[in-house]
């Protein structure tokens, strides 16, 4: 048994998946919260044998002026904790902090946006990069993408450990598969409204193909910074009353809208492994998703869905009207969905993999063996 210090930069759904595997396991646990986002929905409790230490940090997003108190601060919780190890994330943020205190070992693990995106802001952001993975005894990443990213900046690869986060494969459980029937075929988006997940273009794309093809719908789960121009969109290509604003969807009623949807949407242009899409192929739900690296270790073009050029709506426009006119292979593509994530994409047994990351940081042998759940 191991004491762990798990310090995220907040309180997120995954976030929650994490914890609540890990308090089922043998270790201790005690979660650390970098700072409170008013944009991050998650409103579900820790679980109870997770102990939240409080500290300096976790009320408000911190500035470059809140480093020496969040250092000083993050120190003095090393101490009282006396963890064996902190397992720490996104990796500029999170574990950079944790990196700048001098405790070893570190266990770094990256978001996607870390390193795909952050990492290439400006010099600095790259200089905290390295920095973090030249202190981290081991490195936790979501796909191969990540895995070559996180080695361009220095991190061996013995000491990466790839493992999808992956689904709760009973609770996004697969609908019937059926042919979509007229009038209306449902197109489901997830993603949050802000510019990094492109969602300008997914309106765009569906003012093109709604002109064309009435029967089209646009369902959109989210919120965020561009909602009132994403609306415009609509109102101005006069397609706005085929799309339903949902807003944000607890976790347990996100299931229903995978399920009744024909096909499931995503234009960002940066991702890892996407919970979203290994949630929608959960429920049996083929994609329509950019082409970005991410996203190609998952969608096999015609099998469980179509990729499209990373910011081209024209193009997803023209898929939206394949997958409509091709709607009668979608049960077909659905079951290959389906059987994709319960190969690759299912939490219970991919989270194991962690404890490789745990091992190699503690520098304890490598075994197959699971973390001991209780």
């Amino acid at each position: 048994m191991a004491r762990i210090l798990y310090f995220s930069r907040d309180y997120t759904p995954h976030d929650h998946r994490f914890l609540t595997a890990l308090a089922k396991t043998d270790h201790r646990i005690y979660y650390l919260r970098l700072e409170a986002a008013s944009n991050v929905i998650e409103d579900r409790p820790l679980p109870a044998e997770i102990e939240q230490v409080q500290w300096a940090g976790g009320n408000h997003p911190p500035t470059l002026r809140d480093g020496l108190r969040l250092l000083t601060g993050l120190r003095r919780v090393i101490r009282q904790v006396e963890p064996d190890l902190v397992h720490a994330g996104p990796i500029q943020r999170s574990a950079f902090l944790a990196a700048l205190t001098g405790f070893r070992p570190l266990v770094s693990m990256s978001w996607g946006y870390d390193l795909l995106h952050d990492a290439r802001k400006n010099p600095l952001w790259a200089w905290s990069t390295r920095y973090t993975l030249r202190h981290s005894a081991a490195m936790v990443g979501d796909c191969d993408t990540i895995r070559r990213l996180a080695i361009s900046y220095g991190m061996p690869d013995e000491r990466i450990v790839t493992f999808p986060w992956g689904v709760d494969i009973h609770h996004f459980n697969v609908k019937t598969f059926e042919s979509a029937s007229l009038p209306t075929f449902s197109l489901l988006s997830t993603r949050g409204f802000e510019p990094i997940y492109g969602i300008d273009v997914i309106a765009r794309a569906f003012v093109i193909a709604a002109r064309q093809q009435p029967n089209l719908r646009l369902t959109m789960i989210g919120d965020g910074s561009q909602m009132a121009s994403i609306r415009q969109i609509f109102l101005v290509g006069a397609v706005y009353d085929r799309v339903h604003f949902v807003g944000q969807v607890p976790y347990d009623d996100l299931p229903s809208y995978y399920r009744k949807a024909d096909v499931y949407l995503s234009a960002s242009h940066s991702d890892g492994s996407s919970i979203s899409l290994l949630e929608a192929f959960a429920c049996g739900t083929p994609a329509i998703v950019s082409d970005i690296p991410g996203n190609r270790e998952w969608v096999t073009p015609g099998e469980n869905g179509w990729l499209f050029p990373d910011g081209d709506a024209g193009a997803l426009s023209a898929a939206m009207l394949n997958a409509y006119a091709q709607r009668q292979s979608l049960p077909s593509m659905g079951r290959n969905s389906r059987w994709l994530a319960e190969q690759r994409a299912d939490w219970e047994k991919n989270f194991p993999q962690l404890e490789k990351a745990y091992a190699i940081a503690l520098g304890l042998p490598i075994t197959s063996a699971p973390l001991h759940l209780r």
